[in-house]
């Protein structure tokens, strides 16, 4: 997600500066205005691997703050609301009772913002590497509200879908990652150890070999000759592909096309639904404008491409279309969704429908995800199936033949 840095004034002229992520520009301003800001200057900026408050020397040995650690915060701060205890004290328990060392500053940092005259919500946009602008929207809502304790229980809830579903991922790509890796470490050790040692035994025989071996052959030498480079081009590819990811237009491009990518693109799309389809939901809910909770939504889907095209629903909204027609023109929702949008719209229960459209897909890409492995396993058999043709081929062939002009002799 794209980094900004930003500068706007408070009714009252005082010039605040900081950094948020968000979508877009336009996603910022909205944002700046919901924390009573009037935008002064908004430009994109790298993203830095550090939080603000934290030095060099913090970035590199300090724990970061987890996604664990945050979903905690928010069950805790919701039991502790809940039970009476002022938020002030509520910090402070949470800040002596803290694990992480970057978390307990974090906490630190808020009370003393709050002993300081700030509300809450401005408190926690002091750290936007920590709070994602869906979180400090959902808190503004409760303090405006006075429901602050349910909302930090619907965090928790959503913070635990998020995880629930990260984890699902890591899971099903966990074996066909490791099949590739062992393949190309196969490949390696057969072209630079085995294949070398059968040439020495081909060239005595002084024999016409047949195209598979001289090829094989070629490739092997082509491998010992010039590997450095091999090796500096596969590191420098990483990079490259690592440095261009990390651009706002690179990062779109590749989500674009990682929603395209065979058996794994429909998981990945419908995962990114049913998170926009969950965050929205809850925004509504709780009492969070239909344009500021797409917005909130467009920076919980995980994918920048699907996040662009929800805050085109969001500029086409404030144009005046209706929710329907702006899902239909952004091009990245199914059938489904676009029919539950306008039954939710009709019957005046967005929200309803929302949610039950995120509890489908989740459902859905935890049926895809527990499936993953079967359905890649085949494609890896056909893979590893025709890396040992191609060494039969081109290794034993040539034994065979040589060995019926030994017998011949």
């Amino acid at each position: 997600m794209p980094t900004f840095a930003y500068k706007g004034r408070r009714a009252g002229g005082e010039l605040v500066e900081g950094v948020l992520d968000g979508v877009s520009a336009s996603a910022i301003v909205d944002l700046l205005r919901d924390q009573g800001l009037t935008p002064v200057d908004i430009r994109e900026a790298k993203a830095s691997s550090t939080r603000p408050g934290f030095g060099l020397n913090d970035a590199l040995f300090r724990q970061k703050v987890s996604h664990i650690d945050l979903l905690l915060f928010s069950r805790q701060m919701h039991t502790l609301l809940k039970s009476g205890v002022p938020i002030l004290r509520a910090l402070n328990g949470l800040q002596d009772a803290a694990i992480n060392p970057s978390m307990k500053s974090v906490i630190g940092e808020v009370r003393e913002s709050l002993e300081g005259g700030r509300e809450l919500s401005q408190a926690l946009a002091k750290h936007p590497h920590v709070f994602s602008a869906f979180y400090l929207s959902m808190v503004r809502v409760g303090e405006s509200t006075g429901m602050l304790e349910d909302i930090f229980f619907r965090l928790f809830e959503h913070l635990e879908f998020e995880r629930f579903m990260r984890e699902q991922v890591k899971s099903a790509l966990r074996y066909p990652s490791f099949v590739v890796v062992t393949m190309a470490i196969a490949i390696v050790i057969v072209n630079v150890f085995v294949i070398p040692k059968f040439a020495e035994v081909f060239s005595k025989f002084g024999a016409e070999l047949p195209l598979m071996t001289r090829m094989l052959l070629g490739f092997s030498n082509f491998m010992l000759a010039y590997w450095p480079a091999l090796l500096a081009g596969a590191v420098g590819g990483v990079l490259a592909f690592r440095a261009w990811v990390g651009t706002a237009d690179g990062r779109h491009s590749w989500d674009r096309m990682s929603l395209k990518i065979p058996i794994a693109g429909k998981i990945l799309h419908k995962a990114a639904l049913s998170r926009f389809a969950r965050s929205f939901s809850l925004g509504i809910r709780s009492g969070v404008p239909v344009m500021q909770a797409l917005s909130n939504s467009a920076q919980t889907v995980d994918n920048l491409y699907v996040a662009r095209r929800v805050d085109s629903m969001r500029e086409s909204v404030e144009r005046g279309e209706s929710l329907l027609r702006s899902a239909i023109d952004s091009g990245v929702f199914t059938p489904i969704v676009l029919q539950m949008v306008a039954v939710g719209e009709e019957s005046g229960a967005v929200d309803d429908m929302m949610d039950e459209i995120g509890d489908m897909y989740r459902q859905e890409v935890e049926y895809g995800l527990k499936t993953l492995g079967q359905q890649i396993e085949p494609i890896l058999i056909v893979m590893l199936g025709i890396m040992v043709l191609i060494l039969a081929l081109g290794i034993f062939l040539p034994m065979w033949d040589l060995g019926k002009v030994a017998i011949k002799r």
